[in-house]
């Protein structure tokens, strides 16, 4: 399958002098199209600093970020904003939909701000939330509905058009470990259509779906596991690098 992400020797410095933190140490990673690559590390690992950068809300100091390809630091600001709306899905732990918003209008913001006429994005959107099993939610809003519910709304909206590059910031924090599991089965499924998986997580049982789990430990990629004998392989002592 075509690498979608790409890092190359990617650091990240926030701030100076005595308060420099150095949130990345030259990270390099590739995520192939239908690859689902789990992000694992401490808290202030820099899981989180890889996923912004890797989808262009912030910058690196040094170091490459290419997205199918296109390097983005050759990209103006506002090719960079069209690329996220076109390519690029975020998911959030805590959902962040629109409170004023039903499911089916959440899922299609990004595609009406993209010109898609509102038909077109009505009929899109009702694909997406089908796809996941949600679409008789389309017309309620989110505190009308369940945590695992807000998250499959979250999900659709962050696949809904032609995604390639999916990234997830700790989306299965908030839920019940039912809904949690059956969140990383819906986000590895669509793995398998072809798009590119990123999943930061804390959730050693939610790591182990995926096809790859990434250590990080100060900014630094410090081990990887790839399945070998069932995804348990992943996290056991001696698997497979």
């Amino acid at each position: 399958m075509t690498t979608v992400l790409e890092l190359r020797e990617v650091s990240k410095v926030y701030g100076t002098g005595p308060a420099q933190v150095n949130a990345l140490r030259r990270v390099s990673l590739s995520v192939r199209g239908g690859e689902l690559v789990a992000v694992m590390g401490p808290s202030g690992s820099g899981k989180s600093s890889l996923l912004t950068i890797a989808g262009s809300l912030e910058e690196p100091t040094d170091g490459q970020v290419l997205v199918l390809g296109a390097d983005l630091s050759h990209l103006s600001a506002n090719d960079q904003a069209k690329l996220r709306r076109r390519l690029i899905g975020y998911v959030f732990q805590d959902f962040n939909l629109l409170a004023g918003f039903t499911a089916l209008e959440n899922v299609t913001v990004p595609l009406e701000l993209d010109g898609t006429s509102a038909r077109a994005a009505h009929a899109t959107g009702m694909k997406a939330l089908a796809e996941l099993g949600i679409a008789g939610r389309a017309d309620h809003f989110p505190d009308e509905m369940s945590g695992g519910e807000r998250q499959r709304v979250a999900i659709a909206r962050a696949v809904v058009g032609d995604r390639r590059l999916l990234l997830a910031d700790e989306p299965t924090g908030a839920l019940d470990s039912v809904n949690a599991e059956a969140v990383m089965s819906l986000m590895l499924a669509i793995c398998r259509r072809g798009v590119a998986g990123v999943v930061v997580t804390h959730d050693t049982r939610m790591a182990s779906c995926a096809d790859r789990v990434v250590f990080l430990q100060d900014g630094q990629v410090v081990d990887q596991a790839r399945a070998s004998s069932g995804p348990d392989s992943l996290l056991a002592p001696g698997a497979q690098r």
